[in-house]
């Protein structure tokens, strides 16, 4: 299956293998997934914008209707029959014994050679955009003698609309919630007077680590999309954004009490420090 997406850790290999998988009875493990590669995949618009897996099963279910409709047509005429279904994994052939699985029409294909019907390729549009939605709630603990700012507890209620595969959707959260949490309260990019990047290796740059987030409470409470056939939303970017409000809001409504007015992400220790001991507005 070509793609004109690339992976860079959701999972993606392994939803789009699965649902070709689940519509044509190709086990997931005789299917290769090919991505990146401009020699082969001759045209697409990278991975961006929670669209990759609303996108591709679009493209794939296209392109498995002509599939199927071209394998139909093949074997009506081999078995010299009207009526050939497929159900998600065998061909039906009326008036023949014969059930064949997707491969197998393939190799009879091959071997009469029609090769002409193993080569498919389908374009699929979205009718509008689909929305995820959802409510994140974080909340902080801020050391007053250090200026420390720690996330206790963090939860998640997410509508991303019909999902592949929901582990890999709640990774995915999981992981955009622990950079939200890091560019909030210790990423920052510093530079001299000169413009010399001090903070160039992770050893200066304030990467989140796991002491830095705790457990994420996840849960769905999904709404399909009227605008795509799978119902799905995209989830990419959900994380993240929550993430930064959410502790953004926190840490302003801790120091509120003790009269900061304004205080700018990251929360570093410093920066909070400053603004509860020597001003109410730190920048």
């Amino acid at each position: 299956l070509y793609v004109g997406t690339q992976s860079n850790g959701q999972g993606h290999e392994t939803v789009f293998a699965t649902f070709l998988a689940d519509h044509t009875g190709i086990p997931a493990d005789a299917i290769r997934i090919v991505q990146g590669d401009s020699d082969l995949v001759p045209s697409g618009g990278g991975t961006g914008g929670s669209r990759s897996v609303t996108m591709q099963t679009g493209a794939t279910l296209a392109a498995v209707s002509t599939i199927t409709r071209k394998f139909g047509e093949y074997l009506s005429g081999k078995f010299e029959s009207d009526d050939v279904e497929f159900d998600d994994e065998r061909f039906r052939i009326e008036g023949s014994n014969e059930t064949p699985t997707m491969l197998e029409v393939a190799d009879l294909a091959r071997a009469d050679g029609r090769t002409d019907i193993l080569d498919v390729k389908e374009r699929w549009s979205v009718e509008n955009m689909s929305f995820p939605n959802g409510a994140h709630v974080a909340e902080v603990e801020i050391d007053p003698a250090t200026g420390t700012v720690v996330v206790d507890r963090y939860s998640v209620t997410d509508d991303l609309g019909n999902m592949i595969n929901p582990l890999l959707a709640e990774g995915q959260v999981h992981g955009g919630v622990a950079q939200g949490i890091g560019q909030a309260i210790c990423e920052h990019v510093a530079y001299d007077e000169d413009g010399q990047l001090l903070t160039a290796t992770f050893m200066d740059y304030g990467m989140p680590r796991a002491t830095d987030v705790p457990m994420i409470g996840f849960d769905t409470e999904p709404v399909p999309s009227l605008y795509n056939p799978m119902g799905m939303k995209g989830c990419g970017e959900a994380g993240t954004v929550g993430a930064l409000g959410a502790v953004a809001n926190a840490v302003a409504d801790a120091l509120a009490s003790r009269g900061v007015q304004t205080v700018d992400m990251p929360y570093t220790p410093a920066k909070v420090w400053h603004a509860l001991n020597v001003g109410g507005v730190a920048s």
